[in-house]
């Protein structure tokens, strides 16, 4: 089977898949729409990071593809629904590089207090500014973590450990680690806490979640940290509130739009201003996490292919199972009633046994596995394919 990987994914992922028997092709950048056409030609199996997008153009042009790895949390670059309609899994890492993604946020609030950024600067341009002029400790002062999720909870926690005061906001009802204290609204974090850091999806209600009015009533002198979606914030509002002097110093590693590789070129508001941290979306790059990653989305792929397990896909039902001890049915469906049975019937038609079988709903999705023994029937997967509420059928 051929897997097609963009986008400098780690190599423990090529190891892991041709250990699986998987024919591996590696790129090194993403691709647009029109290049993705025709790179996926043959390709069953396709792994990216967040700068290579998944069109529905691109998925009814390839009805062959099985599913989809994003090496990276966030799927927004890839239309779930269309994917889910066209029977195609997609899998994701949503906890691997959740620790290297904090210690960046940890290592940039002090940078930022301290205002190291520019110190090391001055002692390159060869001036010698000892002064402890607008530098602070952390002990003491308040985070506002907005998003308390995998990343947003870690870095609650650690921050704690630094002797900070740790608020939160979140649309969702989450438990507070430690002595964190929830806040119900934006406006309430922001009147509270020194230091605003983001950690949100890229959801389409989180867009431009940050802008002119947002940074108008952060507290005079905040922090401010976007680890997260580069929709979310203004960054022309954040260039004009840190020029100002209303935010004082801001670390972002992500941005609206982002090369597609290092020969492009990068351009942007918040160049050139003083105690701004730019990184390029290197939040979760470290050798860790990516060798997790690496191994982690490879295994999900192969797991899917090989067995039809689709435990912790993004958008289609999760049934978790293992190796088949005997011939396998995969069965993508729409949510209706009576597909099980006329399923069951197409088997006992053709004399088949069923060993075990489990079936899985979401939304207007089903999916069922079983697991068969009995006379090979060859015509099996076209007939089933053909009932009216079939979405894609396998045998493996």
């Amino acid at each position: 089977m051929k897997v097609l990987l963009l986008e400098n994914i780690h190599s423990e992922a090529v190891r892991a898949l041709e250990s699986r028997g998987h024919e591996v092709e590696v790129l090194s950048s993403a691709l647009d729409e029109v290049e993705l056409i025709e790179a996926l030609d043959g390709v069953e199996l396709l792994g990216i990071r967040s700068r290579t997008h998944i069109t529905e153009r691109v998925l009814k042009a390839h009805p062959q593809l099985l599913a989809v790895g994003a090496f990276c949390i966030g799927t927004n670059q890839i239309d779930l629904p269309a994917a889910a309609a066209a029977g195609v899994a997609v899998f994701n890492a949503p906890y691997s590089n959740t620790r290297s993604v904090v210690e960046l946020a940890l290592g940039e609030i002090i940078t930022l207090a301290r205002r190291l950024g520019d110190r090391n600067s001055s002692m390159h341009a060869g001036i010698w500014d000892k002064s402890a002029t607008g530098s602070h400790e952390v002990r003491g002062r308040t985070l506002g973590i907005v998003g308390y999720g995998n990343i947003g909870s870690q870095l609650s926690v650690l921050a704690e450990g630094l002797g900070m005061r740790v608020y939160f906001y979140d649309i969702v009802d989450r438990l507070a680690l430690g002595n964190a204290t929830r806040v119900y609204s934006l406006q309430e974090l922001f009147e509270r806490c020194e230091t605003i850091t983001l950690h949100v999806d890229g959801r389409a209600s989180n867009a431009h979640m940050i802008g002119e009015k947002e940074f108008s009533q952060m507290r005079p002198r905040t922090l401010f940290l976007n680890l997260c979606r580069g929709n979310v914030v203004d960054v022309d509002a954040l260039a004009a509130a840190l020029r100002s002097g209303h935010i004082a110093g801001a670390a972002v590693d992500v941005f609206p739009g982002e090369p597609a590789s290092k020969d492009e070129p990068f351009v942007s508001p918040l160049q050139g201003i003083p105690n701004v941290i730019l990184t390029p979306h290197v939040g979760g790059s470290t050798q860790e996490a990516q060798v997790d990653i690496g191994r982690y989305v490879a295994g999900k792929l192969s797991d899917y292919e090989a067995y039809g397990n689709t435990s912790m896909a993004v958008n289609l039902p999760e049934v978790s199972v293992s190796a088949a001890s005997a011939e396998r049915i995969l069965h993508l469906h729409r949510n209706v009633p009576g597909v099980l049975a006329r399923l069951n019937h197409a088997l006992a038609s053709h004399n088949m046994n069923i060993g075990f079988q489990t079936l899985a709903t979401s939304g207007e999705y089903g999916y069922v596995v079983t697991d068969v023994s009995g006379e090979r029937y060859e015509g099996l997967v076209a007939e089933l394919q053909d009932l009216e509420e079939s979405i894609r059928v396998r045998m493996v």
